[in-house]
């Protein structure tokens, strides 16, 4: 299974998940008559609507390339991730004036306690989401999927939003209706942040942000010690959602014929799109080697 195919496949995966996390929610919510609940339930019917737009934004990625888009269509999934930390931000904000709004009129207390049922749904939905997000994360790396990755964080948003909604429950059925409210407004605060952090993440491949600094310093190490180089005089790098651009510049011996400077360029071309998978295309410039002037 290559990294793409893994990807929609967790993507896939992911949405049937949540299908049934919200129906199961929705239902158990209105009859044992838990509206923190039902309101997770709401929030796993958007994540459902998240993963529909992670796994569009994976599938339009990995398209190859064309006239139109000669450099791929990997942005398409910055685009989703970005679409993705927009439904985090939205629900914790709503999340925040439910339970906000509940404080002030005090509609809380006219609710009726929670059932058995809502407990026990509650905590297998924790453990569900949980290893969705173990999951969704590890396939996310393996596929260096920036939508999938996002997701994964959506999902753990999720465990904290339920984990919130679990200790209203358990408040409400000791008699303290209003714990549902506060949870709801602490944990929609963790959800917003967590959509900020996808966003950033997201803006962040956009616009073209160099390459992890390690990675940049362990490939000035490779070029300087490809046969016939004889100076590193430039390394630029820059990402492409989950993939990145190289530009070097070596200076080689100025005798050498225009053959044989070449092979040495194709050589450096080779060892770094080698040595790092995750670079799409390297291009090396060669300049003939002058000793530099102190």
């Amino acid at each position: 299974m290559n990294e793409k195919h893994l990807a929609l496949r967790t993507s896939q995966f992911n949405i049937a998940l949540n299908s049934l996390l919200a129906l199961s929610k929705i239902a158990i919510g209105t009859l044992s008559h838990s509206v923190a609940l039902f309101n997770d339930g709401i929030n796993n019917a958007g994540d459902v609507i998240s993963s529909v737009i992670a796994t569009v934004g994976i599938a339009a990625g990995s398209k190859a390339s064309d006239n139109e888009h000669q450099y791929g269509h990997e942005r398409l999934e910055c685009v989703a991730a970005i679409l993705l930390s927009g439904i985090i931000m939205v629900v914790g904000i709503t999340l925040f004036a439910d339970g906000l709004i509940s404080i002030i009129k005090g509609s809380y207390q006219n609710r009726q306690s929670p059932g058995l049922l809502a407990l026990v749904m509650a905590i297998a939905s924790i453990i569900i989401k949980q290893v969705m997000v173990f999951h969704s994360r590890w396939a996310g790396k393996k596929s260096e999927s920036v939508a999938l990755l996002a997701s994964a964080w959506d999902s753990q948003s999720d465990v904290f939003a339920t984990t919130g909604g679990l200790v209203g429950i358990i408040f409400a059925r000791l008699g303290y209706p209003i714990a549902d409210s506060i949870a709801a407004m602490i944990i929609a605060l963790f959800i917003f942040r967590v959509g900020l952090d996808v966003f950033r993440d997201g803006t962040d491949k956009m616009v073209d942000r160099a390459c992890d600094e390690a990675m940049v310093e362990k490939m000035r190490t490779t070029i300087e010690a490809v046969e016939g180089v004889q100076r590193l005089d430039l390394l630029r790098s820059r990402t492409f959602a989950s993939r990145c651009y190289v530009d070097v510049e070596i200076a080689a011996d100025g005798k050498l014929s225009l053959t044989e400077a070449h092979t040495i360029a194709e050589r450096v071309h080779d060892t770094i799109e080698h040595t790092f998978p995750s670079v799409k295309h390297c291009m090396v410039h060669v300049n003939p080697y002058k000793t530099r002037k102190r």
